[in-house]
């Protein structure tokens, strides 16, 4: 598939990317947390699953920072539709 400069597919992308890394880290973590109860894991092991997951929670929240941003930008210039 031919990758799109638009950038509003572009945008559509890295949105679609960010949900996919929110729900998988909420998902994950939430397993994570489940497995080191049932392990007993020492609670700075358990503690580096939650590290592990603001970071991709803040890196999404980063992108969708970004997307707004541009999409901002781009209607402050006027190069986007009156209904978008």
């Amino acid at each position: 598939m031919p990758q799109s400069t638009d950038p509003d597919h572009r945008n559509v992308r890295q949105i679609r990317l960010a949900a996919i890394v929110m729900a998988a880290t909420m998902v994950i973590w939430m397993g994570a947390q489940l497995l080191g109860g049932q392990l007993g894991l020492p609670a700075r092991f358990v503690f580096l699953f939650d590290l592990a997951a603001i970071a991709a929670l803040v890196w999404a929240l980063f992108v969708t920072y970004q997307v707004h941003k541009a999409r901002r930008d781009r209607r402050a210039r006027g190069t986007e539709d009156k209904d978008g």
